[in-house]
């Protein structure tokens, strides 16, 4: 009998400890990564036809590059689809971590796992294997979150591997420099993870300047597509705490906004720029498959 296979994967915001998701830093010290899959999804469809030939296509809400961990929602995604409706959503995520990694990426594991979940997630990653503890905050915390939380696409896809290529080099190679932001970063994966679980504002807040600060030691390109403008804004005391939401160098940034009442204000400012502001809610249910009899 024809079939449809539906499935939808959400994507993610990392807000705080990405990178350290990665293997080269995990499988020496703990990776620790706070994140929420969001409503920004891939879909992805295949139809059986009564001849059992196959057709599969993709669509996406947010552009590949962007930072939101597309690809990595994609390939859940694609998992989702042909493994069947029994399949572990943590086993989701780790087979699509791996055919990713047999395409070439040598990324971390966090968008897979956010995809496959859903929901508030504090990841801990320890040289192959990732711990996943479920957040809840209240509605009031999560409210607080989508309102003073904005996320603005740049257009400008994020950096390639190059940059990427040269912090990990100088990490194997004992930079200490290197090193102190990388551990910045997943100190401050450890502070947003507290923040959330105690519905902490400053400590989320925080935790968000502390991974900025980690990124800059980096490399300050990372955050050079933002810098200017969002630099501009804190010093008014318009925004809190800003980061990239990916790898950096362009793509989606998030910021939090030290009041709603200038949310409409700092959007207005930020598309005079070419920046599209992107409505976001907390996705819940992770990935889901929906089969329908043709």
């Amino acid at each position: 009998m024809a079939r449809r296979i539906e499935v939808r994967a959400p994507s993610r915001i990392d807000l705080a400890g990405g990178w350290t998701d990665v293997p080269i830093y995990c499988s020496k010290k703990p990776g620790e990564v706070v994140n929420i899959a969001i409503n920004q999804y891939v879909r992805s469809e295949m139809v059986i036809d009564d001849d059992r030939k196959l057709s599969v296509s993709y669509s996406t809400d947010m552009p590949t590059g962007s930072g939101l961990g597309t690809s990595g929602a994609m390939n859940v995604g694609f998992i989702t689809t042909i493994m069947g409706a029994a399949q572990d959503s943590v086993k989701t995520a780790e087979i699509a971590y791996q055919f990713e990694a047999l395409l070439g990426n040598k990324g971390g594991r966090q968008d897979q796992w956010a995809s496959a979940l859903g929901g508030v997630n504090h990841l801990t990653f320890v040289d192959e294997s990732v711990t996943a503890e479920t957040i809840t905050p209240s509605a009031e915390f999560c409210q607080w979150l989508e309102n003073n939380l904005l996320l603005f696409n740049s257009h400008i896809t994020h950096v390639s591997g190059d940059l990427h290529k040269s912090v990990w080099q100088r990490f194997e190679d004992g930079d200490k420099e290197i090193t102190r932001g990388l551990d910045m970063i997943r100190d401050a994966g450890l502070l947003m993870a507290k923040g959330m679980k105690s519905e902490s504002k400053d400590d989320v807040i925080n935790a968000m300047r502390k991974n900025s600060a980690g990124v800059d030691i980096l490399g300050l390109e990372l955050h050079e597509p933002f810098r200017h403008a969002l630099t501009l804004l804190a010093q008014k005391n318009k925004i809190s705490a800003w980061k990239a939401m990916g790898a950096g160098g362009g793509g989606v940034v998030g910021l939090i906004v030290s009041s709603p009442e200038y949310a409409d204000e700092i959007t207005q400012q930020l598309s005079e720029k070419g920046w599209s502001n992107i409505p976001w809610k907390i996705d819940r249910e992770g990935v889901i498959r929906k089969e329908v009899n043709l």
